[in-house]
C-alpha cells in the first residue's frame, strides 16, 4: 500500500512545476504537528502542499502526499495508512481533499494521539473543515488561504517582488507607499485585469478558458461540496445556483429578502440557510452589523459575491460600486473583522470606518467621525485620509 502511494506521490512531485509560492508560506508555522489549510476551491492549496514537501529537507521516503478521495485511501483508511507509513519511518504526511473523507476529524485525532507523525491537511472547500474546527481545536492549527491578492497578481505577472503592507501602515503612510510603487509600475494599467481575472492562480495556466474553468469550479462547490455537508434535495442545489444569479442583480444596500424568497420559491429561514451555505462555500460574502453578530437567521446588511472575478463570470450588469466594495471586503475579510456600520460602508476591527467610491468621492457621509477614511478607485496616489483602493490589495 505505502509503496503504491509513494509512487503516486513522486508522480505528483514531478508534475509540480509552479515556482511562485503563495503568501501563506510566511504565515504557516510547520512546527505544529497538525496543520489544516482551509479556503475556496482553486486558490492553490494543493500546489502549496506539494511545494512545501518538495523543499522539505528530509529523505523522500519520510514524506508522503495522499488525496483523501483516491481509491487507495477509500479502500483502506487514513488511520491505517498513517500507521503503515509511520512503521516504515515516515515523518510528514500530507492529506489533500480531506473534506471528501467521511468522519475525517475522528481519524485525524487518532493519528495525532497515537503516532508521532507531522500531518498537514487541506480541503477544496472550507465548509466541512470549519464545521469540524471546534472538534479539532485542541490539536489542529488552521490557516485560511485566500485567493491571489493584487500584490501577488502583480508579482506573478511582472516577475517582480513587492512586500505586503499592513492595514496600519497603509492608513498611516499610504502616500509614501503609493508614490514609491507608482515610480516602479503603472498600477492602474493592471488593475482592471486583476478585478476581472486575477483572484484565482489558475488564470496564469490558461487565460483564454479562465472564466469557463471558474464557473466549473463554482459548480463543483454547489453540486458536490455543499450537499456533502448539508442534507439537501436536488431542487435545493438548483436554488443555490439561482441565488448566485439573483445576488448579481441586487445592489448590496438594497437587499430585499422577501423578494429573493419569492423568486426562489422558499421561505425566509430556508433562504437564510442557503445564504449561509454559499457564504461558507466562499461563493458569497455575507456581512452584518456588529450588533447582529454571526446569527445567520437575521437579515444580512450586505451580500457580495466572494470576489470580483465572480462578478465578471456571473453578472451581466456589473455595477462599479458593488465591484469596488466586493474587492475591499474580499481583501480585508479573512485577516480583519469587517462589519457594516450605521454610517459609511465598512467598519474594520471595530475601529476604522471606510467609505468606498470613485476618485471624486467626498467625506460628506463620514465627516467629523474619528478614524474615518475615503477609499477611492482610479487614483494612483492618495492624500490625507483619502487612500487608493488598489493599495488594499497589498495587505497579504
Amino acid at each position: 500500500m505505502i509503496e503504491i502511494l509513494h509512487q503516486n506521490f513522486l508522480e505528483y512531485l514531478e508534475n509540480q512545476n509552479i515556482d511562485y509560492v503563495r503568501y501563506v508560506s510566511k504565515v504557516i508555522n510547520h512546527n505544529n504537528r497538525l496543520i489544516g489549510i482551509v479556503g475556496a476551491r482553486g486558490v492553490g492549496k494543493t500546489t502549496y502542499i506539494l511545494q512545501y514537501l518538495k523543499k522539505l529537507e528530509i529523505p523522500l521516503h519520510k514524506k508522503l502526499y495522499v488525496s483523501a478521495d483516491s481509491l487507495e485511501v477509500l479502500n483502506s483508511s487514513l488511520l491505517e495508512i498513517a500507521k503503515e507509513f509511520s512503521k516504515v519511518g515516515g515523518e510528514v504526511l500530507a492529506i489533500d481533499e480531506i473534506h471528501k473523507y467521511k468522519n475525517f476529524e475522528i481519524e485525524l485525532k487518532q493519528i495525532y494521539d497515537m503516532l508521532s507523525l507531522n500531518v498537514i491537511f487541506s480541503g477544496s472547500s472550507a465548509i466541512e473543515l470549519e464545521h469540524a474546527k471546534a472538534d479539532l481545536s485542541r490539536r489542529a492549527v488552521l490557516y485560511e488561504m485566500n485567493g491571489l491578492s493584487f500584490r501577488e497578481f502583480l508579482e506573478i505577472k511582472l516577475d517582480k517582488k513587492f512586500e505586503p503592507i499592513s492595514l496600519e501602515e497603509i492608513l498611516q503612510n499610504h502616500l509614501e507607499y503609493g508614490y514609491e510603487l507608482k515610480k516602479e509600475i503603472k498600477v492602474l494599467e493592471h488593475w482592471k485585469e486583476y478585478l476581472q481575472y486575477g483572484f484565482y492562480p489558475f488564470y496564469f495556466e490558461e487565460k483564454s478558458s479562465y472564466l469557463l474553468k471558474l464557473k466549473s469550479t463554482i459548480n463543483t462547490v454547489i453540486e458536490t461540496d455543499i450537499p456533502a455537508i448539508f442534507s439537501m434535495k436536488y431542487e435545493s442545489i438548483i436554488n443555490l445556483k439561482k441565488l448566485v444569479t439573483l445576488i448579481c442583480q441586487s445592489e448590496p444596500f438594497k437587499l430585499n429578502i422577501k423578494e429573493l424568497s419569492a423568486k426562489i420559491g422558499t421561505d425566509r429561514d430556508t433562504l437564510y440557510l442557503y445564504l449561509n451555505y454559499l457564504h461558507r462555500g466562499k461563493i458569497l460574502n455575507v456581512l452584518r452589523s456588529k450588533t447582529k453578530g454571526d446569527n445567520i437567521f437575521l437579515k444580512p446588511d450586505k451580500i457580495y459575491l466572494n470576489n470580483t472575478n465572480l462578478n465578471y463570470a456571473y453578472c451581466n450588469d456589473i455595477k462599479i460600486g458593488t465591484l469596488r466594495e466586493s474587492f475591499f471586503a474580499s481583501q480585508l475579510g479573512h485577516i480583519h473583522n469587517v462589519s457594516i456600520p450605521n454610517k459609511g460602508d465598512f467598519l474594520v476591527d471595530d475601529k476604522y470606518l471606510f467609505e468606498i467610491g470613485g476618485k471624486n468621492k467626498s467625506f460628506n457621509q463620514i465627516k467629523d467621525i474619528d478614524n474615518s477614511f475615503v477609499v477611492a478607485d482610479n487614483i494612483e496616489v492618495g492624500f490625507g485620509n483619502k487612500i487608493p483602493l488598489w493599495l488594499f490589495g497589498f495587505l497579504y
